[in-house]
């Protein structure tokens, strides 16, 4: 199960909006409760779509955003916990290309479908498996917790990756 505040759950949309006719792509970071077979995000990090041959079906996010995300999560005592992307007039459903492009089995991946400049449905998937050869995605449930009281902490950010 993914839990995303609604604060998260509306930037990923308004970011796959922002993004169309083009693919949005983002990290999510948070903590993962095991014994509940939870992840609970707290900020949803915006990374720039690097592919220029096909963005409007595609992404791919920057090795030195990932890298910066990773920092950023551990100097906030969390983990990355998943990743999103838009599918800009198609399903909210992952591609034989998501997955083979996604590596990070146990993190959620997000797919929001932008219909004509709408966000129109959000869905996350668990890449389930132990590698590479058995990796799988699993429908998740996604829960969209009751906002809390003004935290500390933001729920956005953009990382700049050092260069």
């Amino acid at each position: 199960m993914l839990k995303l505040p609604p604060a998260i759950f509306d930037q990923i949309r308004q970011h796959s909006e922002q993004t169309y006719p083009n693919e949005c792509c983002g990290i999510l970071l948070g903590n993962v409760d095991a014994e509940r077979d939870e992840r609970v995000a707290s900020l949803a990090v915006r990374c720039g779509n690097t592919r220029t041959d096909s963005a409007h079906n595609r992404y791919s996010i920057d090795p030195k955003e990932l890298i910066a995300a990773q920092k950023l999560a551990r100097e906030r005592g969390e983990d990355i916990i998943g990743f999103y992307h838009s599918h800009p007039d198609h399903p909210a459903q992952w591609s034989e290309t998501d997955l083979a492009e996604a590596h990070w089995v146990g993190s959620s991946y997000i797919i929001t479908a932008v219909a004509k400049g709408k966000a129109v449905q959000t869905n996350s998937f668990l890449l389930a498996g132990t590698g590479e050869d058995d990796k799988h995605f699993k429908n998740e449930p996604l829960v969209i917790t009751k906002p809390q009281p003004s935290a500390a902490r933001p729920t956005t950010a953009k990382v700049e990756s050092e260069r």
